[in-house]
């Protein structure tokens, strides 16, 4: 193995102490992240001749051009440091866990005086409590509507109200924007919401019959007969769940992998109930059963709102060093013992298996819809070749497209389809000038085109330009004037009419032609991503124009307030915690901010889409 003189210098200097080491590629990003009981023993071992390091290991070593130490106290500080920097970096030879499915949360926004509930998919450290997450969104929305006719708590999001709303005379709000229920009566619902979603229905039945009957001993009826009324509900809730546990929480982690994929299913048991399940894809990179399972949990219950249960069984455990530091670890966070092990019989084994069985299932289904869309794409990529007149298979395709607003911001994007699939890593945005401030779509294609191909950087197969004849023309007239031999075709919207170069006449397709389809998706996509970008750019300038009569929001934190909420609209929809929870932001210019978007300054005419 051959090794640059940086990195013989850097394995020199190397501690033997416990820390964390990252490697940099020859643009200085962070490519890995590790930690090491001990810096000089472990980062060498990379380095050594040997036929066992594998073909990851190999190719890591091939881009590192840099070494960086970190030296801690402790292999569990060297722990939580790695897990902070790969969560930081998100370095591309790590194993990184991406979930399967965005599945929405229930959110409880215990942080406020009066809290509220609501289905969420973001998931921010503002102090809320989040359960979930939860696969079956319907089933979450049915749960909602069950605890807000059993537990009235508001869900509006303005506490200054001269009057209840309608919410309140239909008995499904007790009005706490217009005080109309003290806040420990209104801390009772919240509690009890969080018995039900933490699984305590015992308890919670327990604390509602008691309250029944001291509310009857006390002649107060009606409040009586509400308490009988959720005890009736909370036993028919209890009744539709099953126990597949004798009590406890725990969190079942399942493993399947294949040539190609590995994929882990997580089932959430809380209180002996099974509520819920997550699954992580990530593709296989080579490596052991138990090195994938140490870094789900190192990077999984590193997040801050995740609930940490007593147990966390899993398929294989890491070598026994590793397991003791992880359980240290994670109990340390959960300020409780907590234990990672394999069952080896009875129930917990049985659901176990039934995780990992549910992982298989879902690589299996990937690969099947996966060789399915493959065949089809391709299929029509050919029929549309044939149709377009190209010598070559459509490998690969480039549509552009223009946007812009009467001639301000515009823009145009270019979208790629690689053997009839969109291929989103090599989409690209182009911020034109010359002509920003007067439209001129025939120009702005040829800046567009110009600049995409005068490098001739990863040439198409075929040229899709959105537009009619003109559009195609203006293309063209670049396209040949660098030389390039590529198909170039353009479809007009109005009538779907494929134009070619050299016809006057254009092509008109059947409507349900899948080349028809493919071409339209690939047109589509392009005018998406134009307007997106289009957008995007309005709002930003927007933005900073709106937060500029904002005392006390500098251009850092109006960069950070974009950044945590794309839109003026979640901006002004966000309350004072969310907003003080943003980098750079405090408590005084978030209430800033929030007086600012709630007072009659700012009208609808500001926003941008209103």
């Amino acid at each position: 193995m051959i090794i640059s003189d940086k990195i013989e210098k850097a394995l020199a200097v190397l501690p033997n102490k416990p820390g964390v080491y990252l490697m940099h590629d020859r643009n200085g990003r962070v490519i890995y992240v590790g930690k090491a009981k001990n810096l000089n023993n472990r980062v060498h071992s990379y380095f050594r001749e040997s036929g066992r390091h594998s073909v990851k290991v190999t190719t890591l070593t091939s881009h590192v051009e840099d070494i960086e130490t970190i030296m801690t106290d402790s292999e569990i500080e060297a722990l939580i440091l790695e897990c902070n920097l790969i969560k930081k970096y998100r370095p591309r030879y790590n194993i990184m866990l991406k979930d399967d499915k965005t599945y929405p949360y229930l959110k409880l926004t215990l942080q406020e005086a009066f809290p509220r509930m609501y289905i969420t998919r973001k998931v921010v450290r503002d102090g809320a409590r989040y359960y979930g997450p939860y696969p079956d969104v319907g089933a979450l929305r049915s749960t909602v509507k069950l605890l807000r006719s059993l537990f009235p708590v508001r869900n509006c999001r303005n506490m200054n109200q001269e009057r209840p709303c309608l919410q309140y005379h239909i008995k499904r709000c007790l009005a706490p924007c217009t005080g109309k229920v003290d806040p420990q009566e209104y801390g009772e619902l919240v509690n009890s919401i969080s018995m039900v979603l933490d699984g305590k229905t015992q308890e919670l039945r327990r604390n509602l019959k008691q309250s029944m009957q001291e509310a009857a001993e006390n002649y107060e009826f009606e409040q009586a007969a509400r308490y009988r009324d959720q005890l009736q509900a909370v036993n028919r809730l209890e009744e539709s769940q099953k126990a597949v546990l004798e009590g406890g929480d725990m969190d079942i982690v399942g493993f399947a992998a294949d040539d190609f994929n590995v994929c882990l299913q997580v089932f959430f048991v809380r209180g002996g109930k099974l509520i819920g399940r997550k699954d992580f894809m990530l593709p296989a990179d080579g490596e052991e059963e138990a090195e994938v399972i140490a870094a789900f949990l190192k990077q999984y219950y590193n997040e801050e709102d995740i609930f940490l249960p007593k147990e966390i069984l899993v398929s294989r455990l890491p070598e026994e060093a590793e397991l003791l530091l992880l359980q240290q670890w994670l109990s340390d966070r959960a300020e409780r013992k907590v234990t990672v092990s394999v069952p080896k019989r009875g129930d917990k084994a049985k659901l176990l298996q039934l995780a990992c069985d549910n992982a298989l299932k879902l690589i299996q289904e990937k690969e099947r819809k996966g060789k399915l869309q493959q065949q089809s794409e391709e299929d029509t990529a050919e029929a549309l070749q044939r149709i377009v007149g190209c010598n070559r298979s459509l490998a690969r395709m480039d549509c552009f497209d223009i946007s812009h607003n009467q001639g301000s911001e515009t823009v145009s994007s270019m979208v790629v389809f690689r053997y009839g699939a969109p291929s989103k890593k090599d989409y690209r945005h182009f911020k034109l000038q010359s002509t920003e401030g007067k439209p001129d779509d025939f120009k702005s294609m040829q800046e567009t085109v110009y600049r995409r191909y005068k490098d001739y950087e990863d040439l198409p197969d075929l040229i899709i330009i959105d537009g009619g004849k003109g559009q195609l023309n203006a293309a063209l007239h670049v396209i040949r004037g660098l030389g390039l031999d590529i198909r170039v075709i353009s479809l007009a919207e109005k009538n779907e009419e494929i134009f070619l170069e050299g016809q006057s006449e254009s092509i008109y397709l059947e409507r349900e032609s899948p080349a028809l389809h493919l071409i339209q998706y690939i047109r589509d996509e392009a005018h998406r991503f134009a307007i997106t970008y289009h957008r995007k750019r309005l709002r930003k300038k927007n933005l900073v124009s709106v937060l500029d009569n904002i005392a006390g929001i500098g251009p850092a934190r109006r960069k950070a307030l974009w950044k945590a909420f794309t839109t003026l609209e979640a901006m002004k929809e966000a309350t004072e915690e969310e907003l003080a929870a943003v980098e750079g932001m405090n408590r005084p210019a978030a209430q800033k901010v929030y007086e600012f978007f709630h007072s009659d300054i700012v009208k609808k005419s500001d926003m941008i889409g209103k």
